[in-house]
């Protein structure tokens, strides 16, 4: 009879597993049941009509404040982007010069040896001079750069950019096979496009090039006048670039400052452009005593911890919408509170405990959340995809560095705004749910 019962009655251990099934489907039903009567107050039509406005307000602000974080970071993601984009193209990952400031000599060996360095993609010489550019009466400072345009696209892209898409064929040194003929007389030039524009020079005029590293004559030094054929210009939507730098053959450059075989730095790229610092180390090494280097990180730190810095500002202060959505969401549910004060205390004379009840106007709390922020991150999303496809706000270049407003949105981005409106709004349902528990059925029910 013993093992007969110890056969058919569960065991101990049996009846411990099936108790914690049988509690979860009673939390399933809860959870259901408090979500259906969430759903429902929600939904149903209000004896106050500003009960309900609030609540639209609540979701309306949830959303706006969602949508604008999205574009907000978008922007600043953006302006990162394509500045940093923009740098990378326009100059290069690692520059090479000398510690005295004094070029580099004998430098077509050196070029070579770096060039088979590990991480080294490619390597070019140039040779940077500050001159004073003139068309007529007008003029523009400008800081010109003797490359060799075979070498030099390598490392950048401006030259890519310039308009005819051929006129750097004719910076090529004169006697290859692929030099232009025509500018064996005038030495020709490739302009950024708003220093041609400030000067008044279009595609085939003679500039003047006026070098302060002039000859020496009887009365001191004179500068140096020098006519160039402006060939073309480069647009990159860099100001800093499209207003002060132009391109001329490295030869050329040579002769006008007066240095014969000698080049002011070695522009390099590498194969990780986030190790450029570390790159930049082997390079200097490789070099020998007396050689530096420098990185586009380290030229341009000041600007990204700027852009990161305005990224956590621009979070906080749109993240402002959020909070005062969160505010309407506890006057919203305060007054639902009151609204349902007589439906609380039915609802709990017939079982319904406390806490069910405080997880209803949690649960309301929430679905205003949700649906705020959904409709904010679709809002903002799509705006931002309109901005990056259509570009349809311009900047001043002058003042921007860019002539359009840049959107990258981050679907991370989304993911911590998200996270960040829910939160917000849980925790200003904490006081209007707390105060429905604590309804007393008796005395809600007195005088009705």
């Amino acid at each position: 009879m013993g093992s007969r019962r110890s056969k058919d009655l569960p065991s101990s251990n049996n009846r411990q597993k099936q108790i914690p099934c049988g509690n979860d489907r009673q939390k399933t039903r809860a959870m259901r049941f408090e979500l259906y009567i969430a759903a429902r107050y929600l939904r149903a039509k209000r004896r106050q009509a500003v009960v309900g406005l609030v609540t639209l307000i609540s979701i309306a602000g949830v959303a706006a404040g969602v949508a604008a974080l999205i574009v907000a970071l978008a922007i600043t993601n953006g302006m990162q982007r394509d500045l940093q984009d923009r740098l990378l193209g326009s100059s290069a990952h690692v520059e090479l010069m000398r510690v005295k400031n004094d070029g580099i000599r004998d430098w077509q060996p050196l070029v070579e040896r770096m060039r088979k360095l590990p991480h080294v993609v490619a390597a070019a010489p140039a040779l940077y001079e500050q001159v004073l550019v003139a068309r007529g009466p007008r003029d523009g400072g400008a800081m010109l750069k003797g490359i060799l345009p075979s070498q030099e696209r390598l490392v950048s892209d401006l030259l890519d950019k310039a308009t005819p898409s051929d006129a750097f064929h004719q910076l090529e040194p004169a006697g290859e096979e692929d030099a232009n003929p025509a500018n064996a007389g005038i030495p020709p030039l490739i302009l950024g496009k708003d220093l041609a524009e400030n000067i008044g020079a279009s595609i085939g005029d003679s500039v003047m090039v006026i070098s302060p590293q002039g000859e020496l004559t009887p009365l001191g030094i004179v500068p140096k006048y020098v006519r160039f054929q402006l060939v073309g210009t480069f647009h990159s939507g860099f100001y800093q670039y499209d207003a002060q730098m132009g391109f001329l053959r490295l030869a050329d450059s040579q002769r006008l400052f007066g240095e014969p075989d000698l080049i002011s730095v070695v522009n390099f790229k590498v194969d990780d452009l986030y190790k450029a610092a570390e790159r930049g180390k082997e390079i200097e090494q490789a070099a020998g005593k007396g050689f530096q280097t420098s990185n586009w990180m380290e030229q341009n730190r000041e600007l990204f911890h700027a852009l990161a810095e305005e990224k956590v500002v621009t979070f906080i202060i749109i993240g402002l919408i959020v909070m005062v959505a969160a505010l309407n969401i506890l006057i919203a549910l305060t007054m639902m509170v009151m609204e349902k004060t007589r439906d609380i205390a039915v609802l709990m004379s017939f079982g319904v405990l406390p806490e069910q009840v405080r997880r209803i106007f949690l649960m309301q709390g929430l679905l205003i959340s949700l649906l705020g922020t959904a409709a904010g991150l679709v809002i903002g999303y799509v705006t931002s995809w309109a901005g990056s496809h259509y570009h349809f706000i311009h900047l001043s270049a002058e003042v921007y560095n860019i002539d359009t407003l840049p959107f990258a949105s981050s679907w991370k981005d989304g993911v911590l705004v998200a996270v960040v409106s829910i939160g917000v709004s849980l925790l200003a349902t904490l006081y209007p749910s707390s105060t429905a528990a604590r309804i007393l059925p008796a005395e809600a029910l007195r005088y009705e």
